[in-house]
């Protein structure tokens, strides 16, 4: 079974938590709302995976101020792949409380739509499980 080490950022501006929704063809949870995030690649720490993340997937106009660690968890999921294909992962979830200056976000084609929520909103969301759990530690859910 492959093994991937995530880096997962609750990003927040102005009392709002920004969360992204999955394709309905790919993915870990597709068609469902998440956290942005992603693999670590060899070499980097945890902070430099966290950022090149956001980055890549929210674009390069949104400004973290803060990143301060959360928690870590671990669970196993099944990935679908765009070509329909799908494997079992072993999946380290490193968690981040990071702080925004601004809202400019331009998500890439990982995700399909973006919205900034705000915590007492999120049980109106279809999150993916991975997202609840995190959550309900924060005490939003």
């Amino acid at each position: 079974m492959k093994q991937r080490t995530i880096v997962c950022p609750i990003i927040e501006n102005d009392g709002a938590i920004l969360l992204c929704r999955m394709p309905m063809d790919r993915g870990v949870f597709p068609g469902q709302w998440a956290l942005s995030g992603g693999g670590m690649e060899p070499g980097e720490t945890m902070e430099e995976a966290l950022r090149r993340e956001i980055r890549e997937e929210l674009g390069d106009r949104l400004v973290i101020e803060t990143v301060t660690p959360f928690r870590f968890r671990d669970d196993r999921r099944v990935k679908t792949y765009a070509d329909g294909r799908a494997e079992e992962i072993y999946m380290i979830y490193l968690i981040f409380d990071c702080h925004a200056a601004n809202r400019d976000v331009v998500i890439n084609d990982e995700f399909d739509e973006y919205a900034w929520v705000r915590p007492e909103d999120l049980a109106g969301y279809d999150l993916n499980a991975a997202t609840r759990v995190t959550f309900a530690a924060k005490g939003f859910l």
